[in-house]
């Protein structure tokens, strides 16, 4: 009993399962062609319904996640669920509005669309601006979230007697050298397999933390211990910490509930539905039929995802009453340490690690697809081979895992992990989404409308994100999703008056490439309604008609605590 206890068990089985899916994965795929462009960047178009959803949940759902949004729930609590509750409504609109015509066209990449629709200096354009996001912003990212897990899980700076920085390194390091090996050497398939075994790895895992811990929030509060206990004081004990719905005022990590149906509508939008290391998943569907199903099930499953990445920061934050957690980063992984039994946890580090890897190989896969397809072939060599772009794409992600390895440790003194994600991309991915939007649906949008929008928009949030709201009292406090909002509507109108004065000269007409079959999934809009419905349901349990029915907010809370603090430092000075 005391071997399974122990370190030794817990890296035994860490290993093992490792082990268990890389071998499945490679089996599954050790005779694919991955010489050719669909081979190797979309898997051979062959991906099914339940494989797509698994795969964009657990490219979605990475350390970054679990860390990030767990660090924000511990600090305003369940408002922070609706970065994932209402990501269904932009999975609903990808399956059902734009699927159709993604996969119409046959494209690889989104790029290639701004190409066709556009010219070829936007494809560059976007290419360039989206790779700089996965390089600086996305992987170093996902990389320090993951090795803060494992640092924090099994203490390793104090294990090796190295810094927390040093440890960081390490695990950042080793991490990206096994995530590349998928990325690199096997492609879509094999990445959106590991994707899908984990999933489910995750999932089972990821629902232990909460299951321990409404039994250590329960023993922490004077219970006795038990699940049932720990459960009614996580309903009870605070009600404000329930409440999804916060006040208009709020800034970041709160939620303002306009947002809801506004900023973050349009954020999740591109993220769903233009960003190339999600959508490339459903481009690899093997019809559309079955693209939608994955998207449609991917909505349901992040309806349900809040119980894996903000309870565990609610029950964080209940469990221990007027603590200071900063950035809250270090509350999921401290969680885990305590609550989790030391039989099992090297199968739950090992999952969590099957997370890292899938999202920083999954974007490496992406930014490899990119760079390839819409920046090497055109700039450099047009007649290359398929066998000739996939090589090509293996050694710019090399390069790619190479230099986001080494930003990934300086992530350590960039704050909270989440916000400081979103806030950065939220400069670019608003004018993409609507640059997209704009070409599918309005004929006459010409060239050099995306050429203007995206760089004009960009100047703007910088301006209103990193200057205005620094020197503007009014500013200071506002949430930045609002200026997502308000850039939005700028955005249109911009593109109206483009298209007015310069329209295109002939309509714009989207071509069938028959790239797969495009019948609809026949009853999917009733999957559709249904998956909506039990989103509003959440929103009603997380509020004020539910289980977050207090006297203050957690907002107002913190106003009180901050005027408290002020007062008390105000009075030793004196």
């Amino acid at each position: 009993m005391n071997f399974v206890n122990s370190m030794a068990f817990t890296a035994i089985t860490f290993v093992a399962f490792t082990a268990l899916v890389a071998l499945i994965s490679w089996w599954k795929t050790r005779g694919d062609n991955l010489d050719t462009q669909d081979g190797y960047y979309l898997g051979g178009r062959s991906l099914t319904g339940p494989v797509i959803a698994g795969s964009l949940l657990m490219t979605n759902l990475s350390a970054e996640q679990l860390v990030g949004n767990n660090g924000q729930a511990v600090r305003v609590g369940m408002s922070t669920m609706g970065w994932e509750v209402t990501s269904a409504i932009a999975l609903v609109i990808l399956a059902f509005v734009l699927m159709p015509k993604y996969l119409k066209t046959g494209l690889t990449t989104v790029p290639q669309f701004f190409e066709q629709r556009y010219d070829e200096g936007t494809r560059r354009l976007v290419s360039i601006i989206v790779l700089l996001s996965y390089v600086v912003i996305m992987l170093p990212n996902i990389l320090y979230a993951g090795a803060q897990v494992f640092v924090n899980i099994f203490g390793i700076d104090e294990m090796f007697g190295i810094s927390r920085f040093a440890a960081i390194a390490i695990v950042c390091v080793a991490t990206a050298i096994i995530g590349s090996i998928y990325a690199i050497f096997g492609g879509l398939k094999a990445i959106a397999l590991s994707d899908s075994i984990n999933g489910l790895g995750l999932i089972v895992g990821g629902l232990l933390v909460p299951v321990f811990g409404f039994m250590f929030l329960s023993g922490q509060l004077g219970g006795d211990g038990s699940f049932m206990d720990g459960f009614d004081k996580f309903l009870h004990t605070n009600p404000s910490y329930l409440n999804a719905i916060n006040e208009v005022n709020t800034p970041e990590p709160w939620l303002p509930w306009p947002l809801l149906f506004t900023g973050l509508l349009v954020n999740n939008m591109y993220y769903w539905a233009t960003n190339q290391s999600i959508i490339q998943r459903t481009f690899g569907a093997k019809n559309l039929k079955e693209a939608q199903k994955g998207a449609v099930f991917a909505g349901f499953l992040k309806i349900m995802t809040p119980l894996i990445i903000v309870v565990p920061g609610v029950i964080c934050a209940l469990a221990y009453p007027g603590m200071d957690w900063g950035s809250g980063d270090s509350a999921y992984p401290m969680l885990v340490a305590q609550v989790m039994p030391k039989p099992i946890l090297g199968f739950f580090a090992a999952v969590m690690f099957g997370a890292i890897l899938s999202s920083f190989n999954s974007v490496l896969n992406s930014a490899s697809t990119i760079y390839a397809l819409d920046i090497h072939r055109p700039l450099f060599n047009p007649t290359a081979s398929d066998a000739r772009m996939v090589k090509i794409g293996q050694n710019f992600g090399t390069v790619v895992a190479v230099v986001s390895t080494i930003m990934s440790p300086f992530m350590l003194y960039m704050g909270g992990i989440t916000s400081f994600v979103n806030s950065a991309f939220a400069a670019f991915n608003t004018p993409i989404f609507v640059c997209l939007l704009c070409g599918f649906f309005w004929k006459k949008v010409p060239a050099i409308a995306a050429k203007i929008v995206i760089p004009v928009h960009v100047v703007l949030y910088f301006i209103l994100q990193f200057g205005l709201r620094n020197v503007i009292p009014a500013l200071n406090n506002i949430h930045y999703l609002y200026f997502t909002a308000i850039l939005f509507v700028f955005d249109m109108l911009l593109m109206w008056v483009i298209v007015k004065k310069h329209p295109r000269a002939t309509d714009f007409e989207l071509k069938d490439v028959g790239a797969v079959d495009l019948t609809p999934w026949k009853n999917g809009k009733i999957w559709a309604a249904v998956t909506l419905l039990i989103m509003v349901l959440a929103y009603v349990i997380f509020s004020p008609l539910g289980f977050g029915k207090s006297e203050k907010t957690t907002y107002q809370n913190y106003l009180e605590n901050q005027t408290t603090a002020s007062a008390s430092v105000s009075d030793s000075v004196q």
